[in-house]
This record gives structure tokens, sequence and C-alpha cells, in this order.
């Protein structure tokens, strides 16, 4: 649980982001799966050729990626509802 007053009115998305990354366990680890995921998929972005296997794993990637995005966010607008500040 964040253990202080968010002070400024206001926080945008990226002040928001980097809080969580400090204080928040759960968003750091869905933070930390998505930037696997995308260091993944650049490697796949990177080929010209996928194989069968390859392609299978990079749709598998994405929707793991966006399931993790996801979650993150709805860390993020609850922790706006309890913090009225961080708007």
């Amino acid at each position: 649980m964040i253990s202080f007053a968010v002070e400024e009115v206001g926080m945008n998305e990226k002040e928001l982001k980097e809080l969580l990354l400090k204080e928040n366990e759960e968003f750091r680890k869905l933070f930390n799966e998505h930037q696997s995921c995308e260091k993944r998929l650049d490697l796949y972005k990177s080929k010209h050729i996928l194989t069968e296997k390859e392609k299978l794993e990079e749709k598998e990637l994405k929707k793991r990626k966006l399931s993790l995005k996801d979650r993150m966010y709805g860390i993020m607008e609850e922790f706006r509802k309890s913090h009225p500040a961080a708007r």
C-alpha cells in the first residue's frame, strides 16, 4: 500500500507509473513482465520470416502483453479513485 499522501494535484500518467513502480509490488511485477514480453516481441519483429511456432508465440505474447497492460491500468485507476489528488 502507498504509505504517503499524494500532494501533487493533477499527477500525469508517467508520474503515476513511476510512483507505482516504486511503491506497488504487484504493479512492478506486471510492468517487468510487460517489458519482458516487449523484448521478446522485438526479437520477432527483427526477423524477416517466422516459423509457425514463432508466429503462435508472437500472437500469445501480444495477448499476454495486452492483458498485463490492462491490469496495470486497472491498478492506476484504483489508485486515482483512492487518491483524488492524483487525478
